[in-house]
């Protein structure tokens, strides 16, 4: 880890928030520093400017971030950000991952089955009331007291506006402030433009987290509504140039995790056995998939989007644990926390209003080790990555949530969350009951591994099944058809407790374990460190106040920073690539080959064209598909990266090699008119 970061941690806690380094910071729209941002670059960012880029911004159920590029509802994100929409429209005869997808006319356009759009339109502060619902309260009785009142002020929140609306509570700063987020939602996503994998994802995973890039890494959707493309008049404007090197630039997105906020105790715990473990089970089961995509052709197409999945998981999570494990950094989070209870200590008002929550912490350690294996297997990962087991868990939990009352219900099936869960059951997929074997197996095998053969879980889930055979009869359940899962689900309880499909049962079985595993878990580590971190926050606004930003948690943020290269082991690296590049780079042998339309257009395209660049923007997992947004509120790339450096922005952030890596839409403009054709495409983004 760069000394930069861990002088930076110091540097922050003995200093304040606002010591955070340069260009650090993924910002909440209603708390933006707006005066940092004249100050260092002389750019204003009023309110308007905030208003603008938010209308415009766009979260995706498929976990990436998106923007609207014109008045008809186009949307620009990333390439894989659809390529599970395009793997679910593909057949065994046309393959719109591999090929592409193009739609011609307007009626060509294709439902994504699943996906969602939302749009942030009001932000409200509801800290007191959730807060106050869970005052003086520990274990299981805090969640449970916490999650009804959220459940009550998103249910109210949107009450007479659910066909349009979605309100979400926001927990930020590790629960030290609670936001509700209003978001106005489209269930009508179509597909429109797909480049090949091959241009999207050139290099393959070899490149991934790295640069020089040469990825045409994006798409286009457009949302409907009735049955027609939505007017969107807020819409950022198309730049068909790319920034120059230096110039301000914005990233508006929803970065999904960084825990920058937790305690040396929690980092630990994650670099001692919870990254481990899941770095052996992604290992494996990486492996396991590309011996059956070797098997044929056809299971090389079913197994992509998965294969990809784990495979762009793996890389990320691994640069955590390579942070996680230089023992300095560690020391330097300790620094900083000792630091900060030093601040409270010196406040004995404040010292008895925060008691010691970093002890607190430190003791639920044990429990988190004790119980991560089981609560993995048989609840937070339970089914891996099976979509018939996502299927027969939602379908049997529903129907029993639905009789409860909404407060009293798991927080994933109250009313404010119900109808995107049912859009995802219901809407057609095809599953494959191949693939659906293969994960299926490997998940029952290794609970039975790591639980042991004796354990309460393991005889529960497997009886004296072997994982091979129960994975056979899991896999030959019906829920594939989107005809039953209706039937089930509009059936409620009594048509699920009827059904004699062999997942629906397996769940039914198993259901009571999962649910007290689950309980155990929120009582002796959820609900404890909640709490802790809970105090903690509290702490840090007494002595900060709002001058630093949250945690990022899969809600709209915006960055600042500026077009930069970076210097990695005394080697510059420049912050742009060239088309002329792509040729050079391209062997003819996967992941380095070109798609047939790219090997023909070495000289139809601008050899000069930017290709891809890099900013020093902070950015995470889930900000892929964000717009890169210039000044003037002009779209001028999609995020779709990081460098290598940057997979250690979860915990702390090195303006001097972190990195964001955008495909610009100057390259986008040029492959879409000179490669592809798409002259009205290009016309309706330009306006020309």
């Amino acid at each position: 880890m760069n000394k930069i970061i861990i002088a930076s941690l110091v540097v922050f806690s003995a200093m304040g928030a606002n010591a955070a380094q340069a260009d650090e910071g993924m910002w909440t729209f209603d708390n933006f520093p707006s005066a940092t941002v004249k100050t260092k670059y002389g750019v204003t960012v009023d309110e308007a400017w905030l208003d603008r880029v938010r209308s415009a911004a766009v979260r995706l159920s498929s976990g990436c971030s998106a923007s609207i590029v014109t008045p008809n509802g186009l949307v620009l994100t990333n390439h894989h950000c659809v390529r599970d929409c395009a793997q679910n429209l593909s057949t065994p005869q046309v393959d719109y991952v591999k090929d592409g997808f193009a739609a011609a006319t307007g009626a060509d356009e294709r439902l994504c089955p699943g996906m969602q759009a939302e749009i942030l339109s009001g932000i409200s502060d509801v800290t007191d009331t959730v807060t106050k619902a869970s005052a003086g309260k520990t274990g299981q009785d805090f969640v449970k007291a916490r999650d009804a009142a959220i459940a009550e002020i998103e249910k109210t929140g949107c009450t007479g506006r659910e066909a349009n609306y979605r309100c979400q509570v926001i927990t930020l700063y590790q629960g030290g402030q609670y936001k509700l987020y209003t978001y106005r939602k489209y269930s009508d996503v179509r597909l429109v433009f797909a480049p090949e994998l091959q241009t999207a994802f050139f290099g393959g995973d070899p490149d991934n987290f790295n640069f020089p890039r040469y990825d045409l890494d994006f798409s286009f959707v457009r949302l409907y509504e009735n049955g027609k493309p939505v007017a969107t008049p807020q819409h950022l404007t198309w730049s068909a140039k790319a920034p120059k090197e230096g110039e301000p630039v914005f990233v508006a997105g929803n970065p999904g995790s960084t825990q920058r906020l937790l305690t040396a105790d929690q980092l630990e715990s994650l670099r001692d056995f919870i990254l481990p473990e899941t770095l052996l089970q992604f290992s494996e089961l990486r492996g396991r998939l590309i011996r059956f995509s070797e098997e044929s052709a056809e299971h090389a197409r079913i197994a992509d989007d998965t294969l990809f999945g784990i495979e762009n998981s793996f890389k990320a999570l691994h640069g955590e644990e390579k942070t996680l494990s230089d023992p300095p950094f560690i020391e330097a989070k300790r620094h900083a926390d000792a630091d900060l209870r030093a601040k409270i200590a010196a406040d004995p008002k404040l010292s008895q209003a925060i008691g010691d929550p970093w002890a607190e912490t430190a003791k639920i350690q044990a429990d988190r080790k004790a119980l991560n294996l089981p609560y993995g297997f048989m609840e937070a990962r339970a089914g891996l990555r099976s979509d018939l087991f996502f299927y027969a868990r939602a379908l049997v939990r529903a129907a029993v949530e639905r009789t409860k009352a909404n407060g009293d219900r798991l927080p994933e099936y109250t009313d404010s969350r119900l109808a995107l869960l049912e859009k995802r059951v219901l809407d057609a997929e095809p599953v494959y009951p191949e693939l659906e074997q293969v994960v299926l197996e490997f998940w029952l095998s290794k609970l039975r591994e790591n639980l042991t053969a004796d354990a309460a879980g393991t005889k529960t889930f497997l009886g004296k099944e072997s994982p091979e055979a129960l994975a056979a009869k899991l896999a030959a359940s019906k829920l594939g058809d989107p005809a039953l899962r209706k039937q089930l689900w509009d059936g409620g309880l009594a048509a699920i407790k009827a059904s004699d499909d062999p997942l629906i049962r397996f769940v039914l079985a198993t259901d009571e374990t999962s649910r007290g595993i689950r309980k155990e878990y929120e009582q002796r580590v959820t609900g404890p460190s909640d709490r802790a971190a809970e105090q903690i926050a509290k702490a840090r606004f007494a002595i900060y106040g709002t001058s630093a930003y949250p945690d990022a948690t899969f809600s709209l943020r915006l960055s600042y920073g500026r077009v930069a290269g970076w210097t990695d082991n005394g080697t510059t690296v420049r912050p742009f690539t060239y088309f002329s590049g792509l040729w050079d780079r391209a062997t003819g042998h996967f992941p380095f080959d070109l798609a047939p339309k790219w090997q023909a257009a070495q000289g139809k395209v601008n050899k000069d064209t930017v290709f891809d660049l890099t900013t020093d923007n902070d950015i995470i997992g889930g900000n892929s598909g964000s717009p890169l947004v210039d000044a003037k509120g002009q779209v001028v790339g999609a995020i779709f990266d990081g460098n290598i450096e940057s997979l250690g922005g979860a915990f702390a952030f090195d303006d001097s090699v972190n990195r964001a890596v955008a495909v610009s839409t100057a390259a986008i403009t040029e492959g879409l008119e000179k490669v592809y054709g798409q002259k009205e495409l290009v016309r309706e983004l330009t306006g020309k």
